[in-house]
């Protein structure tokens, strides 16, 4: 059976998770003085676009007036304190096929982010008509946040159950919609073919319902994983597995030393834009869901380490060494990425394994005993008995993909 197809629409300045996919090329000098040519793929709706590969779905982004290739910059929002939120640079999000060239009955289902590009994306008559065209072939629709201006300027909500962010609720009301008040932002609702939540907290359950309403059936999802954060880790490196995984049925918590459940972890958007190594970013706050005292590693099926700045220094403590080698000792499935090897490696677990990681962390790698693989393209992930390992974000699709084949997690069409 042919893949299921779903097409991701986007714009500039789409929030930064509500998309997914940065391409980027740079020259990386390592410390090893080992000169790396490579092309990113980054992700950052990072959650629906890499989640969905991961789960199997081929997903297409375009862009009006864009063609593969092409970026659009994304938008990072979060709520402050203020009275709406803020706004900072995200990432450039490659895009992969061509919007002239697209044919609406390829696909199985559409994809629309929020963030501020529905303001204008909803004047352009061709995406008007595109999404029209969707909806009324019955084609399974996921919208998020803002990217309801598009629903209504196509005339497809009236009589129609429906959220979104509550700024929303006055142009999806005017054109006939029935307006479901959001009681958290990760509220969904479904009506028919239309799936709907006001923002990306809301990604698991608005994953979990779009898959469903693909066809899909999830088995295996019975599962508890514990996340292992910390202060500047990679904001992509955490959101999208931690999601993707939620949007499975797993149960998943993200913990981080001396701080408990509610407390957040600010996170860092990487970047590669021209330099000789990644810039930083601020991104999102990360909320912890677990208190770090009161885990009990040994209710938990596997362990993720996001990558990023954090492992420099969670490397460091005693407490957090003592978590990995239980996973490690126990032969429970471990997933890290990009610089989360640096904590594998102070643990000393990674003698004698095979693995990758973000080129720069090789001399950790090969110092601990481990055997070093290669990660070209520097999307590609490697499994090694109880042990996956990735490069960077642009590999989440295999990171996620690999680590659900150990936890016996499967999504079939």
């Amino acid at each position: 059976m042919a893949p299921k197809r779903v097409l991701l629409l986007c714009g500039d300045f789409m929030e930064d998770y509500e998309v997914s996919k940065l391409h980027i090329t740079s020259h990386f000098t390592s410390s090893l003085h080992h000169s790396i040519h490579f092309s990113l793929f980054l992700l950052q709706g990072m959650v629906p676009f890499q989640a969905l590969q991961a789960f199997g779905v081929s997903v297409d982004a375009v862009c009006p007036g864009k063609k593969s290739g092409d970026v659009c910059r994304t938008a990072v929002h979060i709520l402050s304190g203020g009275q709406t939120y803020t706004e900072t640079v995200g990432h450039n999000f490659a895009l992969n096929a061509t919007f002239d060239e697209i044919d609406h009955t390829s696909y199985d289902g559409l994809w629309l982010p929020g963030g501020r590009a529905p303001e204008y994306l909803a004047h352009i008559p061709s995406v008007v008509e595109l999404v029209a065209k969707f909806v009324k072939s019955g084609k399974e629709i996921a919208c998020i946040c803002h990217g309801h201006l598009i629903l209504a300027a196509a005339g497809v909500v009236e009589g129609r159950t429906c959220t979104a962010y509550p700024p929303v609720k006055p142009v999806l009301i005017a054109a006939g919609a029935h307006w479901v008040e959001p009681d958290t932002m990760s509220t969904t609702v479904v009506d028919g073919n239309l799936i709907t939540a006001p923002t990306y907290e809301g990604h698991p359950e608005l994953l979990r319902h779009f898959v469903k309403a693909l066809g899909g059936k999830i088995s295996g999802s019975d599962k508890k994983i514990l996340f292992i954060c910390g202060d500047y880790m990679e904001d992509y490196e955490v959101k999208v597995p931690f999601q993707s995984l939620q949007a499975l049925g797993c149960h998943v918590d993200a913990v981080c030393p001396s701080k408990k459940a509610g407390d957040t972890c600010p996170t860092a958007v990487h970047d590669f834009e021209g330099d000789q190594t990644y810039s930083e970013k601020p991104g999102h706050n990360f909320a912890l869901t677990a208190n770090f005292d009161d885990v009990n590693a040994s209710g938990y099926d596997a362990l993720v380490i996001p990558g990023g700045r954090s492992p420099e220094y969670l490397s460091l403590n005693e407490s957090v060494i003592s978590l990995v080698k239980h996973f490690m000792e126990s032969n429970k499935p471990v997933a890290s990425i990009c610089h989360g090897q640096q904590i594998l490696a102070a643990a000393g677990v990674l003698k004698g394994r095979k693995c990758t990681a973000y080129p720069a962390v090789k001399l950790n790698v090969v110092l601990s005993g481990a055997t070093w693989l290669e990660p070209d393209p520097i999307s590609r992930c490697f499994t090694d008995g109880n042990l996956v390992t990735g490069a960077a974000w642009p590999g989440h699709p295999e990171f996620i993909s690999q680590l659900m084949a150990l936890l016996g997690i499967q999504v079939s069409f």
